[in-house]
């Protein structure tokens, strides 16, 4: 599971995930990616899921990266407590994601095979996305 190795705070406020992408919203590495078409929060055990999928069908040809990373944290009181007492304690550690992020790229696959990975990768994430290529004819 991912998770930063130290933080500075602790605890985080919720905020608000809206908006477009400003940052890595084109493909930097490879020749094809997925991308965000929603806002919402990826948790660290769907990059996971993503991770351990793409790496069983790819079979160690070609590359990929992982452009997020989760980096905030979420906090959850136990169920069954009263209001009061301060914060809950750490959950789980989520990246918020803008319309318009590159969430996964790879590279040195054909694409019709890229295409057929990054489906079964989509239907994993919370929010919707897309499949693009570098020539941009997705």
């Amino acid at each position: 599971m991912l998770l930063p190795k130290k933080v500075k705070y602790r605890k985080m406020q919720k905020g608000k995930v809206r908006g477009l992408a400003t940052r890595g919203s084109m493909l930097a590495f490879g020749e094809y990616g997925l991308k965000a078409l929603d806002n919402g929060l990826l948790r660290s055990n769907h990059i996971e899921a993503a991770r351990v999928l793409i790496a069983r069908k790819m079979k160690g040809s070609g590359k990929l990266w992982i452009n997020v990373f989760p980096a905030k944290p979420v906090t959850k009181k136990p169920a069954e407590t009263r209001q009061g007492k301060g914060k809950g304690d750490l959950d789980h550690w989520v990246c918020p994601i803008h319309r318009g992020r590159i969430l996964f790229e790879m590279g040195g696959v054909p694409e019709e095979f890229a295409k057929t990975i990054f489906r079964l990768v989509a239907f994993k994430m919370p929010v919707r996305t897309k499949f693009i290529t570098r020539s941009g004819a997705a």
